[in-house]
């Protein structure tokens, strides 16, 4: 029994730095912030970041497919009050099926990058549906979102 608790503290040490200081973006429904509705966003997300969290950078692009026809819009992201909080309003189409791209830097993490995928039912983000990814998603993972 003594063996199996030493192992256990052992990988809980080591997995610590794992987690540490991560760069990560989450999504939620635009009710939950008042500010968030009054800019008539759809999504807003937030990120978490140790350090420097003001460099961070969130981007948005809507993927969608109309008429067979892929498409891609890039999006505005709204910075909101709360320091790593940003709006994103709809800027696609009525036509086709969406999903929402977003992909959080920050120059602190080098090359690495944080995503979501969010498929868009009737105006409103399935978050039940959410991807997240620790990289920026290729063509092929978002088109998966979108079937």
């Amino acid at each position: 029994m003594r063996t199996y608790w030493k192992s256990a503290f052992a990988v809980c040490t080591l997995a610590a730095p794992l987690f540490a200081g991560a760069l990560l973006l989450q999504v939620g429904n635009p009710a939950a912030n008042p500010e968030a509705l009054e800019k008539h966003a759809v999504l807003v997300a937030r990120t978490t970041a140790c350090h420097s969290p003001e460099r961070t950078t969130v981007t948005a692009t809507a993927e969608g497919v109309v008429n067979g026809v892929r498409k891609t819009i890039p999006l505005k992201v709204i910075p909101l009050s709360t320091a790593g909080t940003f709006a994103v309003t709809r800027e696609w189409p009525n036509q086709g099926t969406w999903a929402v791209k977003m992909i959080a830097t920050n120059p602190d993490y080098k090359d690495y990058a944080t995503a979501v995928v969010v498929p868009i039912e009737r105006d409103l983000g399935q978050l039940g549906a959410v991807k997240h990814y620790f990289h920026a998603p290729t063509e092929a993972e978002v088109s998966s979102s979108l079937n």
